[in-house]
């Protein structure tokens, strides 16, 4: 069975760092990729990074290069998100998904409806 749970988040100053954590089961990374979402209140729900260990590729809006970093360990099944220079717009609750494997992944991971499971969420709050 195909599970992600998240973990990290909190409350940080702007310029401040966080890093998330998402533990995937039922699957291993080489497999499928995993992406981060993120949703503010009463805005829609909008992709930040991506990784495809499968590609060897990763990817990242344009509102995060620069600052976010993500990464995979194999071992662990894990995708930790390094989230640096923390902006007050960056407050929103922080999803991690995984999409079947495909060779196009690369050209529409930022689509949500290709993701077929998703981590419950966890609350990102950038405020001083």
């Amino acid at each position: 069975q195909v599970q992600l749970v998240e973990s990290g988040g909190g409350l940080v100053q702007p310029g401040g760092s966080l890093r998330l954590s998402c533990v995937a089961s039922g699957f291993t990374l080489s497999s499928r990729p995993i992406a981060w979402f993120r949703q503010a209140p009463g805005k829609e729900r909008e992709a930040v990074s991506a990784i495809s260990r499968s590609a060897g590729s990763t990817y990242y809006a344009d509102s995060v290069k620069g600052r976010f970093t993500i990464s995979g360990e194999n071992l662990k099944r894990t995708v930790d998100l390094q989230m640096n220079d923390l902006k007050p717009e960056d407050t929103a609750v922080y999803y991690c998904a995984t999409a079947p494997r495909m060779a196009a992944y690369g050209a529409y991971w930022m689509d949500s409806s290709l993701y077929n499971c998703w981590g419950k969420g966890n609350q990102v709050t950038v405020s001083s």
